[in-house]
């Protein structure tokens, strides 16, 4: 039997249940808090007219029926595109129309704190963005807005996280909000996905970036400058050492996608803390079939 440490697990839905439902959408929200999801996980963007919206992509054309960069377009020429239907899922009259699927940062709050219960909200901040650092100011300002205390990073029955890949990006949330709240994201650099869509010199240029961005977030967090990190799944696979030295340290352990058995018993092994899936549901079920000392 294999000794797992005592540690409660909590897992976010990513992008919504994004397995089930378009990312990003009401449909996915709504269907990761009726699985009982701790949290959820979202992506932001500023549109051109400076609203912030849940969209992965810096382009429209994967996740909706329109083209070009989110930030080219303003918050009513969003409204009017279809970002659910490309899943092909068809969504339950409870959960909206077609046309309700987009959602501003906004309307995400408005979901989540009329479920009630006390929820985790992990947002991140996409870069690069075209707006640099006004992403992180006119998030921050907003969340003020709605009632945000920096202080316990709660709004409402709302416990609120920022993350990034962008080193820069982590600094600046460093100065406003509790460190302990921020988490840098990290990745090892995959060569052959950015030669697939660029040509080789552009390709290198990239990857000189992205290895720079990775040693300086691996960087902030061995420092402990921040309270969470966030490898992906597969650089905890890749690295394992290294992440069991961050566990070791005190930092919380906020992994991403983990959709695969395999993948969830070794985080329960390794004593992450933060789970983050597209299948929300699953990733619950297969914790709850664990005793808090061991595998049953």
């Amino acid at each position: 039997m294999a000794e797992q440490r005592a540690v409660k697990h909590l897992v976010f839905a990513h992008r919504g249940a994004s397995e089930q439902y378009a990312e990003h959408t009401r449909a996915a929200f709504l269907q990761a808090l009726a699985e009982g999801a701790d949290g959820v996980e979202c992506d932001v963007h500023l549109t051109e007219d400076l609203e912030l919206v849940c969209i992965h992509d810096t382009t429209l054309d994967r996740t909706s029926s329109g083209t070009g960069d989110v930030g080219d377009h303003t918050l009513r020429q969003l409204r009017e595109l279809d970002f659910a239907s490309w899943k092909g899922a068809n969504i339950p009259p409870g959960y909206g129309g077609v046309a309700d699927q987009l959602l501003t940062l906004e309307d995400l709050l408005d979901l989540l704190r009329t479920d009630g219960r006390q929820l985790e909200l992990a947002i991140e901040l996409k870069h690069p963005s075209p707006f640099g650092l006004k992403l992180e100011e006119r998030l921050i300002a907003f969340l003020m807005r709605e009632g945000y205390d920096p202080e316990t990073s709660r709004l409402a029955n709302l416990h609120i996280t920022f993350m990034s890949f962008n080193p820069d990006s982590v600094r600046h949330l460093l100065e406003r909000v509790p460190a302990d709240v921020v988490c840098q994201l990290v990745a090892d650099v995959q060569p052959d996905d950015v030669r697939e869509t660029l040509g080789p010199l552009t390709a290198a240029a990239v990857m000189n970036l992205l290895r720079r961005a990775l040693h300086e977030g691996e960087r902030i967090i061995a420092s402990g400058a921040v309270g969470i990190a966030g490898p992906s799944i597969a650089y905890v696979r890749a690295h394992p050492d290294r992440v069991a030295r961050w566990l070791e340290s005190g930092l919380r352990l906020r992994v991403w996608t983990v959709d695969a058995d395999d993948d969830i018993d070794l985080l329960r092994d390794l004593g992450a803390q933060e789970i983050t899936t597209n299948r929300p549901a699953h990733v619950l079920g297969r914790l709850k079939g664990e005793s808090s000392t061991g595998r049953v």
